[in-house]
């Protein structure tokens, strides 16, 4: 008897506050070494990437401040819910993430956190702070958008 497929991405953790603070230029996709605990308590649902960010250091790039909360059924074995964990990148990713945030004050932003075919991805932004009238740029068209949808499907309606 066949199983019933299982999505290819589930997501378990947005960052919904990045979209807003940054202008997102390039993402990447990378796996995130994790250990055993940290696996089991993502899989409850109990992970966040708010104010987290990432960097390189060493050629090698780092995801700090995500939050993962230790699994619920652990026995002696704990882990620090907020260490610094290793991003798995290709040589030439992370050789093009160097030069980019060097050279022209980027930053790496996580995006989102889902699974993929069974293993732990994250969404790794190459992003550029806005400013504070960028954002409401940003809110002003969002809600202008809106309007003309309500107005679309009210018209509609008649």
């Amino acid at each position: 008897m066949a199983r019933p497929a299982e999505p290819a991405e589930t997501v378990i953790a947005d960052n919904r506050k990045a979209f807003h603070d940054y202008h997102i230029l390039e993402t990447f996709e990378a796996g995130i070494a994790l250990l055993g605990t940290e696996v089991k308590g993502i899989r409850e649902g109990r992970a966040n990437l708010r104010d987290s960010y990432a960097q390189v250091e060493k050629g090698e790039v780092w995801l700090y401040n995500v939050h993962i909360n230790p699994y619920s059924h652990r026995g002696y074995v704990d882990h620090d819910p907020k260490r610094k964990r290793r991003l798995l990148l290709h040589r030439h990713e992370i050789r093009k993430l160097i030069g980019r945030t060097v050279e022209k004050g980027l930053t790496l932003v996580p995006t989102k956190m889902y699974f993929k075919n069974g293993k732990v991805k994250v969404a790794l932004a190459l992003a550029k702070g806005k400013q504070a009238h960028d954002k409401r740029e940003t809110i002003r068209r969002r809600e202008a958008d809106r309007e003309t949808r309500a107005a679309v499907k009210e018209r509609g309606r008649r």
